[in-house]
């Protein structure tokens, strides 16, 4: 059998090895282009894994002591009083009863989203009280939003009045705080409370309260310091600006890893249930009512009469012992 030669035969098993190293070719670039790393989907680190930007660790240890503020503060002996009397009012305006309600929460930059620390102090002075906080929040953004709302108050609350729950009223006002220029944003507030009903006084005079509460928050990135100082004695500012120098310091120095000059102070576990008395304890007098034992006494001093009876008295036992005295003597002579 010849094999034809002709034009078709040739041709024809060229085109039938071309079309085989075709298929060959393309089945081995899609299998290439299965297994290419660069088509394999990007691998997603789960939410969760972030670095928290606070521990809890770090909550506690940038917490301020009382020794960073002076003698005549100590650990707090329990929730003030006022608190329930004077925060807890009504007023009309928005704002202003937002702020009313943000202070007696103490959640005026909202809830924090991390890890937080609280601690209470009192002051022995004034009876004032201090609440410290340090927290972490959701974003930056968060906070700012916060402190621009804040800054609008001493306008919006300038003055208002509000009633307590037996329909006292109370005249507030509102002004600006005076701050250092520590963190990367901050505010102050200063509120003062008066003309409520006596039975609010906390401490049994029968005056009108006169209540003074000192509100500071300083942003660190997305943390945040904020604190409340004051009582029906007052607030001293020199007080409030020390606790944010020092308390903002103190946070930037954990979160850079930097030693702390003190000993972190110890956070409260839980909000203290025992009321406190807004007043000083009445000072131990220091000389006692009653004379002690080991005290001589003062002589007293003799009157004329008292002398004249002593004279008359030593004559007579005198004259009486010299009579005695001879009878003996006659007496022994006889015998």
């Amino acid at each position: 059998m010849q094999v034809p030669n002709g034009p078709t035969g040739p041709y024809r098993l060229l085109a039938r090895a071309l079309a085989a190293g075709v298929l060959v070719s393309a089945s081995a670039c899609s299998l290439h282009g299965v297994v290419r790393p660069a088509d394999a989907p990007a691998i997603v680190p789960p939410a969760g894994s972030a670095t928290p930007s606070l521990t809890d660790a770090q909550a506690s240890a940038a917490l301020i002591t009382q020794g960073e503020l002076g003698g005549r503060w100590s650990a707090t002996q329990g929730g003030a009083t006022w608190r329930d009397g004077l925060l807890k009012t009504r007023t009309d305006a928005p704002d202003c009863q937002r702020l009313l309600d943000g202070l007696y929460a103490e959640d005026l930059l909202g809830e924090p989203t991390g890890a937080r620390a609280v601690v209470g102090l009192d002051e022995s002075g004034n009876a004032a009280q201090l609440r410290y906080q340090v927290a972490a929040y959701a974003a930056s953004s968060e906070v700012d939003a916060k402190l621009a709302w804040l800054r609008t108050l001493p306008a919006k609350c300038a003055q208002f009045t509000s009633t307590d729950v037996r329909g006292g009223r109370l005249n507030v006002t509102v002004v600006p705080a005076v701050l250092p220029g520590v963190g990367d944003a901050r505010e102050g507030l200063r509120l003062t409370m008066s003309g409520a009903s006596s039975g609010d006084s906390g401490d049994g005079s029968g005056a009108a309260p006169m209540l003074t509460l000192d509100f500071a928050a300083v942003r660190v990135g997305d943390r945040a310091v904020s604190l409340t100082n004051g009582g029906l004695g007052g607030a001293a500012q020199d007080s409030t600006q020390q606790a944010v120098q020092v308390g903002t310091q103190r946070l930037q120095d954990v979160l850079a890893g930097r030693p702390t000059t003190t000993a972190p102070a110890t956070p409260l576990t839980s909000a203290p249930t025992v009321p406190r008395a807004d007043t000083p304890a009445v000072p131990r007098a220091d000389t006692p009512a009653v004379p002690r034992a080991d005290t001589p006494a003062e002589p007293r001093a003799e009157s004329p009469a008292d002398t004249d009876e002593a004279d008359d008295t030593s004559d007579g036992n005198t004259a009486a012992d010299t009579i005695d005295t001879a009878d003996a003597t006659d007496t022994a002579q006889e015998g």
